[in-house]
């Protein structure tokens, strides 16, 4: 057994480097040229990732990556295949082309953690001390992975779960996250009133299981999710709306932020579930969700615009019992406020959980009829509070999304006042605006923030091909085309709640701060950011 250290494992296909001394920074701010524009999306165009040219990037894993441990029809990082069947690349075979090819799993959010004593299927091996947990947005079985940073390439990826504690297969998951007071990893999943909150253990077992928790915390499009000092959980959910406008392209407001309160920290089964409502200078309850066009919708996304909010209880597990219930359907019914496509939210560091921050998608498709002045470019917004445990507080737009920023997902403090965010524009908006996804800082202390282009995110060969069988109406094809930026995550990995993500301001690349992200779709390669020095 021999101990592999941080940043020098030999990674099959994969370049790694050590991770040195901290970028230079001004007070707060990394200092970030700009990435003058996107890349271009064209028909068999494959382009290279772009980034500031104060940073770099080194694949930690990719999609084609054997597991350790493949089962029940899993066996890569981000493949439905176990031994290349069915292929992971189309194949040519006597002249003729088999158009199809292994199913793509997606891995999305990061969630990283350092993590002292961890095992794996390798009872001989060490593996080390820091880890990434991810879900997979896609496929069958739903899954959670563990990438080992520190391990080599036979022991890099660890299959954690496929199945739920009822023995059934887990759904995609979309979001993850850490919470120290109940010492269990969340991961959710966007699957409308199917969807929901599942919890697990970080440590490997041969026989882990997931356990859903949506007695207590509902069924809904959850994506975005969070834990605050106070040990409530918050969620940020994505759920497409009715079509609207000229010829549908716009899409009605449908989604919701909501509160978890725990009755004790430790423990996430029984509590109530709480969904933001946004009130007018009134104070009668915004009617976002009825008006896709409406002065409410309009006014929530005007800069300088500032509103009272309250959160309304949906469902508490000591008068309503422990079945899984619809949360959109309850917080429609609540009057709570719907919102376009929010996907992820984060508090801002440094300011004790008073400051939660959370994207919002929007249309993306430049011809809808929303996007000037009803939300249709999405943007961000940040809700105060007085203490992550008031009932009230103020919610303002903090930055306005337009063409060159829109379909803004995955979110993370770099610092205390820059914010980070990606798009997840897809393939119709890659198409209509020639660029592909970008990732953008801003500092959220901005009347009318400029952001920093420090991704102009390629196209890497598996994804420009699987964009033009999409294009082309494949018939079975199942793979999304192009690239998406996800999991941008910048943290320390500390698993205490002294750590609890959120509280300690991040410095990247100093003092055990690391940054990444997954190129999803393609490759399904997933990146650390270090300093190009």
């Amino acid at each position: 057994m021999r101990k592999r250290t941080l940043g020098a494992a030999a990674v099959s296909g994969l370049a790694c480097v050590a991770i040195t001394a901290g970028m230079a920074s001004a007070g707060n701010d990394l200092q970030l040229s700009d990435v003058p524009t996107a890349n271009p999306k064209a028909a068999g165009l494959t382009t290279p990732n772009r980034l500031s040219p104060e940073l770099m990037d080194v694949a930690r894993a990719q999609g084609s990556m054997p597991l350790e441990n493949p089962r029940d029809g899993v066996g890569y990082y981000g493949y439905d295949s176990v031994d290349n069947n069915p292929t992971l690349m189309p194949t040519t075979s006597a002249g003729a082309t088999t158009p199809t090819e292994a199913h793509k799993t997606e891995p999305d959010k990061n969630t990283y953690l350092v993590l002292k004593g961890q095992r794996g299927p390798d009872a001989s091996y060490d593996y080390g001390e820091h880890f990434l947990f991810q879900g997979h947005e896609s496929g069958t079985p739903g899954y959670v992975s563990r990438v080992n940073l520190d391990a080599d390439a036979a022991h890099r990826v660890t299959l954690m779960a496929t199945k739920d504690s009822g023995g059934k297969a887990l759904p995609n998951f979309d979001g993850s996250t850490w919470d120290p007071f109940a010492r269990k990893l969340l991961f959710t999943s966007e699957d409308g009133c199917d969807g929901g909150v599942w919890q697990g253990d970080a440590t490997y077992s041969p026989d882990s299981v997931l356990d859903d928790i949506s007695g207590a915390l509902g069924r809904g499009g959850y994506e975005g999710v969070q834990t605050a000092s106070d040990g409530s959980i918050w969620l940020v959910e994505d759920v497409g709306g009715a079509k609207a406008g000229d010829k549908g392209k716009a899409k009605a407001a449908n989604s919701y932020v909501y509160r978890f309160v725990p009755q004790h920290k430790n423990d996430l089964t029984n509590g109530k579930l709480q969904a933001l409502q946004v009130l007018r200078g009134d104070g009668t309850p915004m009617n976002t969700k009825a008006e896709p066009f409406g002065d409410d919708l309009k006014q929530l996304h005007t800069y300088g615009t500032s509103f009272s909010t309250k959160w309304v209880t949906i469902h508490d597990t000591a008068t309503d019992g422990d079945s899984p219930f619809c949360a959109t359907t309850a917080a429609a019914g609540a009057n709570a406020t719907a919102f376009k496509r929010p996907e992820n939210g984060v508090f801002r560091p440094g300011r004790d959980f008073r400051e939660f921050y959370f994207t919002e998608t929007g249309d993306t498709n430049t011809e809808s009829p929303a996007n000037q002045q009803y939300g249709g470019w999405g943007g961000v917004f940040r809700l105060s509070q007085s203490s992550p445990s008031a009932d009230r507080g103020k919610l303002a737009v903090s930055f306005l999304g337009d063409k060159e920023h829109t379909g803004l997902d995955n979110v993370s403090f770099a610092t205390e006042d820059q914010l980070m965010v990606v798009e997840d524009a897809g393939d119709t908006l890659h198409s209509q605006r020639n660029a592909l996804d970008s990732g953008y800082a801003y500092d959220v202390d901005d009347a009318k923030p400029k952001p920093t282009r420090f991704l102009a995110e390629g196209r890497d060969p598996s994804a420009t091909m699987d964009s033009a069988m999409m294009d082309a109406g494949t018939p079975g094809f199942t793979n999304d085309g192009d690239n998406e930026i996800t999991g941008i995550h910048v943290s320390d990995g500390n698993p205490s709640v002294r750590g609890l993500f959120g509280r300690s301001v991040p410095t990247p690349f100093e003092e055990g701060w690391r940054v990444f992200w997954t190129q999803q779709h393609g490759d399904n390669v997933t990146y650390e950011i270090l300093p190009n020095e």
